[in-house]
């Protein structure tokens, strides 16, 4: 195996188990880990990415965003409230040692998030998740 395929494969593995744990724990976010794992296990390992593409865990969380269809509620909320509470806490260190133009650059992106989860990735029911699950 290649340094690089055991790295990315370290890496899926890894980001696999945070997904997972995210489930569970609200504070960890399960969607962006499973989209890290797709691809790293894309990028290393065909047999664990067709793997992971047919589990259950793959089918409930990152399914019907990957086809287009979108995110549930719970999981917009719960990426947004992660991504929020990191990028307070770099925000908060910047702002406390006067680094004001970092501090706008992060608002601006933080503001981008908002923008984009709101308005641009569609609010699907869990219900309408579930009846795409079926097709």
């Amino acid at each position: 195996m290649k340094i690089k395929q055991a790295l990315f494969v370290t890496a899926g593995c890894l980001c696999l188990a945070l997904g997972t744990i995210g489930v569970f724990l609200p504070i960890l976010p399960t969607v962006p880990f499973y989209l890290l794992t797709v691809f790293f296990f894309a990028h290393s390992s065909e047999r664990l990415h067709t793997w992971f593409l047919g589990t259950k865990l793959y089918e409930k969380h990152l399914a019907s965003f990957v086809r287009g269809k979108g995110m549930t509620l719970q999981t917009k909320i719960s990426i947004m409230i992660l991504v929020t509470l990191l990028m307070g806490f770099g925000f908060f260190m910047m702002a406390k040692k006067g680094l004001w133009l970092p501090c706008s650059i992060l608002a601006v992106i933080w503001l981008a998030h908002v923008y984009c989860f709101a308005f641009r990735i569609k609010t699907i029911s869990a219900k309408s998740k579930e009846e795409n699950h079926d097709e």
